[in-house]
């Protein structure tokens, strides 16, 4: 029988090719076997770490627009794409998403579970390799990251282990007992992770292990029973303890300008708990961050650097832009375009930036290079870096228009205008020639906050503590503090005075709402562009590829 104990001689002389020098020969013939303690001792400690860096960099796939941001923003009233004649049609799989219409034959929803289990499967390979208990618990820590999203997802995932009979299909884990296995190897891995310094925020450690633990305890009603989400104080209260050791620990802070955070130098983010390097050079972590603002912008945003580089996709609706408050007339009157243009003559006479919900609506600072381009929302007739008005490719104005065609199928002049776009990460015009060099923000300190307060809030609705964290946030924003504030008002998911609106106003397009709207018992509420909706699309299907490959995964009912 084939167990993870021996491999094929053939299958380990690429391995061993690139990470040793040459000096250890392994003895046998051409499809001979060595075991796995043979394989440990001919690489070492470095060939181990060759393997976890590996799995470090599966991670890559959580900058793609198509991928798990995708299935996370576009499912959910933060995002949505609309078909602008020919583009972005790609046979509806967009609209789809939006509308809550997808089936088990989407490709998007079959490359993210693929994407998660070869992280799954590339951790899994670290520990049949003799590694160090640091590499260990971060082998655990990173399998950890990619169940408890395939448990959010799917609703299930495969789990093996060194020394399991390859020749049998890998066990399935689902609900309670996947969300409990999870726990548990977070837990054993989280004492060896290296010790978070705030510096480290590219290497799984303490605060990154601890961060997942805390979401795990948060969701663990909600992946047991995903209609009705229960919320056991015990484990709300598990939530608190290991929150408040994070906050007291003084290692993070919030940052001056919000959009620091996602700046060409984020890299040095005091909210920065666990993040993807995105550097230029030989060798150099990719990841991608740059589709952030391409699928976003219009061909012509910024076609002086790059032509077309500008993908026009991807908008945001406007109950959801409209939950970061009222307008006022002053700001109103005062900005050019709205959220945003470039800095030119005409915008730097705009001292007034729409303070609608301070920093996080739109912000002061712009581009690295010669763009302009504010990050935060974009609205309205965009400008140049001199200030002159820009154009579509119609010759029609570079207007965005918030109003998008029931349908989300485009035509006519306002095709290419419509939709309020979205400006997270600055612009870091750089790229072209080399990666940008924003990193891909993935856990941030806010949320251990947010987290804390949530799970307070569901011990006690009226806990005083947890409105002073959330006005504290909001102070650190530039916002006013909210008199009062509830979790959620299930007849309006807009309601700016609830912790999920806090929530989506802090976190929007960081592949988090989906999650969270599940979380809050929302997901199948209607919102824009969204008539109906079926509790069946709280799961995704298993891709039916996966379940010819695994009789133990069982399709989500309803698909």
């Amino acid at each position: 029988m084939i167990h993870y104990k021996k491999i094929t001689k053939i299958g380990l002389l690429f391995l061993v090719i690139a990470v040793v020098t040459g000096c250890t020969k392994l003895k046998g013939k051409l499809n001979s076997s060595v075991s796995t303690d043979q394989a440990a001792a001919a690489i070492g400690p470095q060939g181990t770490q060759f393997i976890l860096n590996g799995a470090y960099a599966d991670l890559t796939f959580l900058a793609g627009q198509d991928q798990l941001f995708s299935l996370e923003e576009n499912t959910s009233d933060e995002s949505l794409v609309p078909t602008r004649g020919g583009d972005w049609d790609d046979n509806g799989v967009w609209r789809v998403l939006h509308n809550h219409t997808w089936d088990a034959n989407h490709g998007q929803i079959l490359a993210v579970f693929n994407n998660l289990n070869k992280l799954n499967f590339d951790a899994t390979n670290v520990l049949g390799y003799k590694p160090t208990p640091a590499q260990e618990a971060q082998a655990k820590a990173l399998r950890a990251f990619s169940l408890y999203y395939l448990l959010d997802l799917y609703g299930q995932f495969p789990i093996r282990n060194p020394g399991d009979n390859l020749l049998l299909a890998p066990e399935v884990k689902s609900g309670a007992d996947g969300i409990a296995f999870i726990i548990s190897e977070l837990t054993a891995a989280i004492p060896n992770l290296p010790d978070a310094s705030g510096s480290n925020a590219n290497v799984v450690n303490k605060d990154v292990g601890n961060v997942l633990l805390m979401k795990c305890y948060l969701q663990k009603g909600t992946f047991a029973n995903r209609a009705a989400p229960t919320f056991d104080p015990a484990d709300m209260a598990q939530v608190v303890s290991i929150g408040n050791a994070i906050i007291s620990s003084g290692t993070y802070s919030y940052s001056a300008n919000y959009f620091d955070n996602f700046s060409p130098n984020n890299h040095s983010s005091k909210e920065a708990i666990f993040l993807y390097p995105n550097t230029g050079g030989v060798g150099a972590s990719h990841a991608g961050t740059e589709a952030r603002w391409n699928m976003t912008l219009h061909y012509n945003s910024w076609d002086k650097l790059a032509p077309n580089a500008g993908w026009n996709g991807f908008s945001t609706i406007s109950d959801f832009y409209n939950s970061f408050g009222a307008v006022t007339a002053t700001s109103a009157s005062n900005r050019v375009g709205g959220f945003f243009t470039g800095v030119g003559a005409k915008n730097n006479a705009d001292t007034s930036i729409d303070t609608r919900l301070g920093g996080r609506v739109t912000s002061n600072i712009t581009s690295t290079n010669t763009s302009g381009i504010r990050p935060g929302f974009l609205i309205g007739q965009q400008y140049d870096e001199n200030g002159v008005a820009e154009k579509d490719r119609k010759g029609n104005p570079l207007a965005f228009d918030p109003a998008i065609t029931a349908d989300m199928k485009e035509q006519g002049t306002n095709l290419e205008l419509t939709g309020i776009r979205i400006i997270k990460y600055a612009p870091d015009y750089n790229f072209y020639g080399g990666p940008a060099n924003n990193d891909l923000m993935i856990f941030r300190y806010p949320d251990v906050v947010l987290m804390v307060a949530e799970a307070k809030m569901r011990i006690n609705a009226a806990d005083p503590t947890a409105l002073t964290m959330v006005n504290d946030l909001r102070a650190a924003r530039g916002a006013a503090p909210l008199a009062s504030m509830t979790l959620v008002n299930a007849a309006n998911i807009h309601d700016p005075n609830t912790l999920l609106s806090e929530r989506g106003r802090e976190f929007y397009w960081e592949s988090f709402r989906r999650t969270d709207l599940e979380r809050f018992g929302v997901f199948n509420t209607i919102w824009q562009y969204k008539p109906a909706d079926d509790p069946k699309y709280l799961l995704f299907p298993i891709p039916s590829q996966a379940l010819a490959a695994n009789p133990n995964l069982k399709q989500n009912p309803g698909y």
